[in-house]
């Protein structure tokens, strides 16, 4: 599990350490570097799996993350042309990487070798258990496209959420790793009826049907709703933002212990109730040693960590909110510390506050 990130003239990041814990929050004003903190995790795997962060450098833009130049990823104030990362274990097991700006060639190779034991590389960052969903996820589809090697060997769901369908139609009668993230008053554990369970949160009576089109090395997903005399709609006749949740859904019920979830707005066209069952879930998740960090700006995800919090579901100390926010053009991170009744020791200004705010002003 990571402890510790820590960020040297990277983007927005001219000099900053950032604690992780089973569930880290970040939030924060529009492009205040939450976004940031992610992609330097995703460049770390994204250059490990084409095997140029052992000895090469950083590759920029691939699947995982699109930087764009070296030079775009190179703070704007940096007294030295270079960027560092260094990540922290919770085993003390210590990573470090230095990467030199070549202006003329624009690209981040090594300007020393990396300090990188082993164990770094065991980690789920840079494994199979490991799961990244974008904020731009895969909406409703007629059919769905399948994975060759990456549902079966690699048991991954792509991070638009792509091969969802296909992870569930082959995979869905195995049961979920962690039977504490069963839903309440649900006995049997497979992951297809526990994925409806919690989607019944944000859809009641939903069921999933999926068919495989051998032929066409297509999926194709249907919902039924009981009370409708089981008729069976395509998703794209179904709201959009039952298909937009389910990779979320699949990702932490298909995870083990100490797998890495990174989740970018899971809250992504929820009602409130339901964006408050995801916080539930991801809290459920971290409590059961998944390490998820997930990037909102959803105070109703906030309150159903809380909630989790106050219900015994979470520890606290398991638990960090970060709060990006600027300070004289600079980037301030604020980690308002949580107690076991889920209240917050300190409420940053601009901190999920938009509400009362908004109240006020209309009272």
């Amino acid at each position: 599990m990571i402890k510790s990130l820590h960020l040297y003239n990277f983007k927005c990041f001219e000099n900053q350490s950032i604690e992780f814990s089973n569930l880290t929050l970040l939030s924060g004003l529009n492009g205040m570097g939450k976004s940031s903190v992610l992609q330097a995790l995703l460049l770390l795997r994204q250059s490990y799996q084409r095997q140029l962060l052992q000895n090469t450098g950083l590759a920029l833009n691939g699947d995982l993350v699109e930087i764009g130049t070296a030079e775009e990823a190179l703070y704007k104030g940096a007294e030295k042309q270079e960027i560092a990362f260094a990540i922290a274990l919770e085993n003390d097991t210590e990573g470090k990487w230095h990467f030199e700006y070549d202006r003329e060639e624009d690209v981040l190779g090594y300007a020393s070798m990396p300090v990188a034991p082993s164990e770094i590389f065991q980690s789920s960052l840079f494994t199979d258990s490991f799961h990244y969903l974008q904020a731009e996820r895969i909406g409703p589809r007629v059919i769905f496209k399948k994975s060759d090697f990456g549902v079966k060997e690699h048991k991954q769901i792509g991070h638009h959420g792509e091969y969802t369908a296909h992870f569930l139609e082959r995979l869905g009668e195995n049961d979920i790793c962690n039977s504490q993230l069963a839903f309440p008053g649900v006995e049997s554990q497979t992951l297809h009826l526990q994925v409806e369970a919690w989607l019944n949160q944000i859809s009641p009576g939903i069921r999933l049907h999926l068919t495989d089109n051998l032929r066409m090395d297509l999926i194709n997903l249907q919902y039924s709703f009981p009370k409708q005399r089981k008729a069976q709609y395509r998703a794209t006749n179904v709201g959009f933002g039952i298909t937009y949740v389910l990779p979320v859904i699949v990702a932490l019920l298909s995870s083990s212990h100490g797998a890495l979830v990174l989740l970018e707005n899971p809250e992504a066209h929820l009602h409130p109730q339901g964006q408050t069952k995801m916080g539930e879930l991801i809290a459920r998740a971290a409590s059961c040693g998944i390490q998820v960090v997930v990037e909102t700006h959803s105070d109703h995800v906030l309150n159903g960590i809380r909630l989790a919090v106050r219900n015994g579901l979470l520890k606290p100390e398991q638990t960090h909110f970060h709060y990006f926010d600027d300070a004289n053009d600079m980037v301030k991170v604020v980690t308002p510390e949580i107690d076991e009744e889920g209240h917050l020791e300190d409420w940053p200004e601009g901190f999920f506050d938009e509400w009362n705010k908004s109240l006020f002003e209309l009272l």
